[in-house]
């Protein structure tokens, strides 16, 4: 599907399943027509360039769009020291290697608005379109939000061509397939389709292709606002599609199947289908022995159980359920609330926005200064909230926990998910005790059960129950055992590689 993307406020535009006729307005023969031409199509910019070449020669480009070296040394000195009387000729000479020839007005004006030169002959009905963008990107550095000790160091930056590159450094294959779409009618965004030809599924890679082109938007600006207009279920709080700035765990994705997405100006890339427990799955888990990575990732699931039921938990059995407490902790648990003026529920809840406001004010400042807030914060308000008799230090104690244990989620989107579901969850322990809670744990079970990541179960490989795909879920058996590719992405190419082991020669 070809997008007509429209830049500027007289700019044509094309209307689905019918042309109209100012987009098949032809360019100009006329030298001082097509400048004109342009200059109104583009209300006339202050970073439009117009340059007269020769006396039937004039070149055309916007300021800052255009790589200014390639620019003087590959165009202007090749147009000055020779004369030209056809657009074939220029291209023909011209050691520019995207070099193309167009008779139409609104493709110029496309092509100029993203880093291209307009060159046009006098008396020639056709202009010569160098593209020479200059693309502004940071250096790589180490990912920041997925770091791990062993494995690689580097992470995507902004630039989707260094983001492609670093995924062919990866898969040196003829077999890895791109597909490129234009998506905003005012950012004209690219966007790369990524799969493995003859191991991704066809009815997985079609339907995302069929989301990204039907998708009708003025602008797009990051990979994460992607996710949420081409996911199954926008209204789910869950994510359905992993997003990750680690090129090795991208790659290792489209390996098993999977479909990547990668978008121009984000440093996070999208990788679908995508299971539940995946998100507490680590790409430095591969790199380490089995029986060490299953041990991190049974830690992680459990950090996740006790980051959202603990707090309601213990709010639950103060208000409700004195019984379940064990007596030698009754005595020390009722000194430590003796002095505390409000209700548990309460008393979790402000606690818990407290230590959000610490988070949010620690991420959204300066790295030295956060940390230091983070810190300092913590431990002062902590320790004037217990001897002001706001709160307990019991209870301190458990938010603490709770807090420390949402981020040891390897995504940081499920993380955020788990720090938020724990308020609705000690409202309801607040006000119906373990009920509320076991509530609480069955609607997210069902909710869970109905979801899905382009069209693949949500909770696979639990539900459905597949059992060969336990072997590298929620623990992670040795390499020999997890030579299959997960059923959820309907790999055409199940095996990955040979388990036989090799035999050393006898000498």
């Amino acid at each position: 599907m070809k997008f007509k993307l429209s830049f500027f406020k007289n700019l044509p535009s094309v209307k689905k399943g019918k042309e109209t006729e100012s987009t098949q307005k032809t360019i100009s023969a006329s030298n001082s027509l097509f400048i004109k031409e342009i200059r109104e199509l583009t209300n006339n910019p202050s970073d439009l360039i117009v340059r007269d070449i020769t006396p039937n020669l004039v070149i055309i480009y916007i300021d800052n769009l255009v790589d200014g070296q390639t620019l003087n040394e590959h165009i202007l000195r090749e147009l000055q020291q020779k004369s030209y009387d056809s657009p074939e000729c220029i291209k023909a000479n011209l050691s520019i290697p995207e070099i193309d020839l167009s008779d139409l007005l609104d493709e110029a004006i496309q092509s100029m608005v993203n880093g291209t030169v307009l060159i046009h002959v006098e008396g020639n009905s056709q202009v010569v379109l160098a593209s020479i963008s200059k693309n502004e990107s940071r250096s790589l550095s180490a990912p920041e939000n997925e770091s791990q000790v062993i494995g690689s160091q580097v992470g995507f930056n902004e630039s989707i061509s260094t983001n492609i590159s670093l995924v062919r450094r990866y898969i040196i294959s003829p077999d890895l397939s791109l597909e490129k779409f234009k998506v905003g009618k005012l950012t004209n965004t690219s966007v790369t389709l990524l799969y493995m030809n003859g191991i991704a599924s066809e009815e997985i890679v079609s339907s995302l292709r069929q989301r990204i082109t039907s998708l009708k938007l003025d602008a797009l600006i990051d990979s994460a606002a992607l996710t949420q207009m081409i996911d199954d279920n926008s209204m789910s709080i869950f994510p359905q599609f992993l997003l990750t700035e680690r090129p090795d765990r991208f790659c290792d994705s489209l390996l098993n199947g999977k479909v990547g997405v990668i978008v121009d100006g984000s440093s996070m890339a999208i990788i679908c289908p995508q299971s539940f427990i995946e998100f507490f799955q680590s790409r430095e888990d591969q790199n380490l022995r089995w029986q060490i990575a299953t041990f991190l990732r049974l830690l992680r699931f459990s950090a996740v159980v006790l980051s959202i039921f603990l707090t309601p938990i213990y709010v639950a059995a103060l208000t409700f359920h004195y019984e379940v407490i064990p007596q030698a902790f009754l005595v020390p648990l009722s000194e430590s609330r003796a002095l505390v003026p409000f209700p548990p529920v309460f008393e979790a809840l402000l606690l818990e926005i407290i230590i959000e406001l610490l988070r949010e004010a620690g991420g959204r400042l300066p790295t030295k200064i956060g940390q230091t807030i983070g810190i300092v914060g913590g431990i002062v308000i902590g320790t004037a909230a217990v001897q002001a008799g706001i709160t307990s230090n019991i209870l301190i104690i458990i938010i603490a926990l709770s807090a420390l244990a949402s981020f040891t989620t390897p995504s940081y989107m499920m993380g955020n998910v788990i720090r938020v579901l724990r308020f609705p969850i000690i409202i309801l322990a607040g006000f119906w005790g373990f009920f509320g809670v076991m509530l609480a744990f069955c609607f997210i079970l069902i909710h869970l059960l109905r979801q899905s990541s382009m069209g693949t179960p949500y909770t696979a490989p639990f539900y459905p129950p597949r059992l060969k795909d336990w072997s590298n879920s929620i623990i992670r058996m040795p390499l020999p055992l997890t030579s299959k590719r997960p059923t959820s992405t309907k790999a055409k190419n199940k095996k990955k590689y040979d388990t036989e082991p090799i035999k050393p020669e006898k000498r």
